[in-house]
């Protein structure tokens, strides 16, 4: 095969803007296109489809689990970071208390 002939039958890479993969993947999960359908209209492969949809999918859970009442605007992480804390918190609380019991049961050592 020829230089030119391959030129001829490779698809040019096409770049969607973010509003139009937004449009790619509502239309793809509301069932008004299939992932075949929408990759004839937006011009893109179909892998390209697939990857649009698992990004956004996967960027919608994450943003779904970083929202919290009480906490507007903290990410992933910082909330993560916030459960993390607490419940070192919650464990530092714990072992004391324990530590306390078992001093009050035991008593103190003797110095002999």
């Amino acid at each position: 095969m020829s230089d030119s002939n391959v030129s001829k039958t490779r698809k040019t890479r096409r770049h969607l803007p973010p509003s139009e993969k937004y449009e790619l993947w509502v239309s793809v999960l509301t069932d008004q296109a299939t992932q075949r359908e929408a990759a004839e209209k937006y011009k893109v492969d179909r892998s390209t489809v697939v990857g649009v949809c698992k990004t956004a999918k996967q960027g919608a859970l994450d943003a779904l689990a970083s929202a919290r009442p009480g906490r507007p605007g903290q990410s992933l992480e910082q909330a993560q970071l916030a459960d993390a804390k607490a419940e070192i918190a919650r464990l530092r609380a714990t072992v004391t208390e324990q530590a306390v019991a078992l001093h009050l049961h035991e008593g103190k050592a003797s110095w002999d």
